[in-house]
């Protein structure tokens, strides 16, 4: 059986993993690598994110709707990036200097964020890290999906989210910290974020493999032609799908953020949102992982979902800092149970040679519904508040819940045709 029909088949596994530790023994070291750039990344970028709303809004007189634009325009134009950096490393065969490109980037722009006088400046910071972003990120996951044991793929991704989201969490407490310790001077930490950013770097140069191609597998001209999409087949793009419409239920985090500052956070404490929703998001996406590898994806993606209705409910039912921290708790697990699982399905189901591809469009069109619906809870938040927000977001989930429906049939489908093709 060739690396591609193994990659199209989406919830069969010869093998269950389980949370032991020769699991994580089991895992290549490129995987830990890959999931060690990630979390000193995430923790520069993340001291930074964690205060530029607040920033943003009570030092350059931003109102909500601008947060909605920047950040949705922020993340649109990495999920475009994304495209044309993964078809380029499905064109390419090579994936680990696309990431390095990407990543140094967004090195290289951080120290913008301290010196931005105006808010045109912070935008333009905020809009080159992201492009930084959109470059590494499909090469990256792609490089995953190349690497890991196909019995292990849902691990190998949950782990890597799981450091990512680390990362993602020290950041917000070190920012605490360092707030703290500097009288609440915001660029004072937006300098100290550039070091982890240089860190990451570092260590994906040094430490992260380039995989050798296998001569067997298809060379790739034009990726993104309409006959290359078309061969990312039915499954595929049935995946996208369902990840669109669940994006444009998930909002940006800035928004967790002011609602933390609207329930009366503290502006020093306003780091903890995140570190208190990232704390669960690391704590669910490796096990995540591990269960949708024992045959059952669709149900741990499912469950996902259903949290996610849950914790806008609760943002809009339980009032004050208490809802908003149980809130941020299931958010939390929801993405855990979400984002490392719909990356495995992509792997799974597109071919090896085009999934650079693959990932640039899913990431291409889950940017256009972060846009979308940043923008729509930014003006929802300023017409008729916070609860309109989230309830809208709550009623997307359902929508994406039902397209889990047809969405199951495909995968059968799919998995039944590529067993009589192997069997040929």
């Amino acid at each position: 059986m060739t690396e591609q029909s193994q990659g199209r088949c989406p919830i069969h596994k010869s093998e269950t993993p389980s949370l032991d530790r020769a699991t994580l023994r089991r895992l290549p070291r490129g995987i830990w690598a890959l999931g060690f750039v990630s979390l000193w990344m995430d923790i520069s970028s993340e001291m930074i994110h964690a205060l530029l709303p607040v920033y943003l809004v009570g030092f350059m007189g931003a109102s909500m709707v601008t947060i909605g634009l920047i950040e949705g325009f922020a993340e649109a134009i990495a999920a475009i990036t994304k495209v044309f950096s993964g078809a380029l490393s499905d064109w390419l065969g090579k994936r680990k200097i696309l990431a390095v490109i990407g990543y140094g980037l967004a090195a290289v722009t951080k120290p913008v964020f301290p010196l931005a006088p105006t808010i045109g400046w912070l935008i333009g910071a905020r809009f080159i890290d992201r492009v930084g972003k959109g470059i590494r990120g499909a090469p990256r996951d792609a490089l995953i999906a190349d690497i890991s044991p196909r019995d292990l793929r849902g691990a190998s991704f949950g782990l890597r989210q799981a450091l990512d989201t680390v990362g993602a969490f020290l950041g917000p407490v070190i920012a605490v910290l360092l707030m703290w310790l500097t009288a609440d001077n915001i660029p004072v930490v937006f300098w100290i974020a550039v070091i982890p950013a240089f860190i990451s770097v570092g260590l994906l140069f040094t430490l992260v493999p380039e995989p050798e191609r296998p001569a067997d597998m298809p060379k790739v001209k034009s990726p993104l032609s309409l006959r290359e999409l078309r061969r990312l087949g039915r499954a595929f793009w049935w995946v996208v799908g369902v990840a669109s419409v669940f994006t444009l239920a998930r909002f940006s985090e800035a928004f967790l953020i002011l609602k933390a500052h609207a329930e009366g956070a503290p502006t020093g404490l306003i780091p903890v949102v995140l570190v208190v929703m990232n704390i669960f998001y690391a704590a669910a996406a490796y096990p995540a992982g591990v269960l949708s590898d024992n045959g059952s994806r669709l149900r741990v993606l499912a469950f996902g979902m259903g949290l996610l209705v849950v914790a806008d409910l609760v943002f809009v039912l339980i009032p004050g800092l208490t809802g908003v921290f149980f809130g941020l708790a299931i958010w939390g697990v929801h993405m855990g149970f979400t984002q490392g699982v719909f990356s495995s399905l992509v792997a799974d189901t597109a071919p090896a040679e085009l999934r650079g591809t693959a990932f640039g469009m899913l990431n291409l069109l889950t940017g256009v519904m972060i846009l979308l619906a940043s923008v729509i809870a930014g003006i929802l938040w300023d017409s008729v508040g916070p609860n309109g927000t989230f309830l809208t977001g709550a009623a997307l989930a359902v929508l994406a819940l039902v397209g889990m429906i047809p969405l199951r049939r495909v995968l059968r489908s799919n998995k039944a045709a590529q067993s009589g093709a192997d069997s040929v």
